[in-house]
């Protein structure tokens, strides 16, 4: 796996600005895939549902506003399809990337297009941290999205179905996510709230990978999820850092669904430098290739290119040598079978040389694709 994330949410990567004429767009896009191409890499991971929207025709979801600037707005060509066809006819792997739940990066439902599902469906919107989530405890809500984002899976053939990091929301000091009316429907056989939110997650990842395989069989089922599980201090089996938890902050049980084979990879984001104390890169990385081990889950590591050079970190992160050595670590665990990086922007800019070092240390033959 050579992968890189190719962002639009926030038109963060792509498209640089909304409002570009179709034609600006598809140029801007095919040229972060002819960088990835010329890069040495082999999968571009395309953000197609950025926050419950679409950047396809959907029957589900309106089109999103990072292509024209208004929700709902047809920006007179098919973002997605292209993508798929053109990394194709470069010799790259397409993985359709998609977030399940979040539905805007502010909290007012009315600032988004008046048929929005959200809007059509006010009980199952959520808002929190100043953003607004559909309520993952609401079954009607987990078939919805799964419905909106297999509709891609139908269309287009895309090589796998991705999801990043955002299940429940990361927690907001001070502020609760108000999911108790789900809680008393749905939570009366679990233990606690936490461990019934970790069961809705569960729901989410297992159903979903068998409805990726009946739409279309072949098609893999990835997720790249923040890169701790737990800390050894909570529970002896997670790794000797002091970090966030998934199992516990965003109620994702991720090396659960690695060691039960529910999805085919894991892209951990270990976005921390070699010696970072309270994440290590040379801590984490093993870690999670003795949970890969013995499964049939395909491990790659997230790499931070975007720190690389970036203003305000640290000295390692400004040496254009660090995330080879990155790769260069992984290479002494087999289990690591590639890596994926945060973002298309830095692979065009590299604003250091990181990408270009990498490349030439380790890219310098071309790899098929990871199947």
């Amino acid at each position: 796996m050579r992968g890189v994330w190719l962002a639009a949410v926030e038109n963060r990567d792509w498209p640089s600005r909304p409002g570009l004429s179709a034609a600006e767009q598809r140029a801007e896009l095919l040229a972060h895939l002819d960088h990835a191409a010329e890069a040495g890499l082999n999968t571009v991971f395309f953000q197609a549902r950025p926050t419950a929207d679409a950047l396809w025709p959907s029957p589900y979801e309106p089109w999103s506003r990072y292509l024209t600037g208004t929700q709902g707005e047809n920006p007179g060509w098919d973002p997605l399809g292209t993508a798929v066809t053109e990394a194709h006819a470069r010799g790259l792997e397409l993985h359709a990337w998609f977030n399940p739940y979040r539905i805007a990066i502010h909290a007012d439902p009315g600032r988004l297009v008046e048929n929005h599902p959200a809007r059509r469906n006010p009980g199952w919107v959520v808002p929190y941290g100043g953003k607004l989530y559909y309520n993952p405890g609401l079954p009607e809500v987990r078939a919805f999205v799964q419905d909106a984002m297999l509709d891609a899976v139908e269309k287009y053939p895309v090589d796998a179905v991705h999801f990043d990091d955002y299940f429940y929301p990361y927690p907001v000091a001070g502020q609760t996510f108000d999911d108790g009316d789900a809680y008393d429907r749905y939570g009366g056989g679990f233990p606690s709230r936490a461990a019934w939110r970790r069961d809705n997650i569960d729901l989410l990842v297992r159903e979903t990978s068998a409805r990726v395989k009946k739409v279309r069989p072949g098609v893999r089922f990835g997720i790249s999820p923040f890169g701790v599980w737990r800390n050894a201090t909570t529970d002896p089996r997670g790794s000797h850092t002091r970090a966030l938890q998934t199992y516990d902050d965003l109620h994702a049980d991720t090396r659960r669904w690695v060691r039960e084979n529910w999805i085919d990879y894991i892209v951990p984001q270990l976005y921390w430098h070699i010696g970072f104390a309270a994440a290590d890169y040379a801590e984490l990385l093993p870690w999670w290739a003795e949970v890969a081990r013995g499964t049939g889950t395909q491990l790659y590591a997230g790499e931070a290119l975007y720190k690389a050079g970036a203003d305000g970190q640290p000295a390692p992160w400004q040496d254009p040598a660090e995330l080879s050595r990155h790769l260069t670590l992984a290479q002494r665990h087999p289990e690591v079978r590639g890596h994926v990086f945060f973002a298309a922007r830095e692979v065009a800019a590299d604003p250091i040389g990181a990408m270009a070092r990498v490349v030439a240390d380790h890219y310098g033959q071309p790899a098929t694709p990871p199947r």
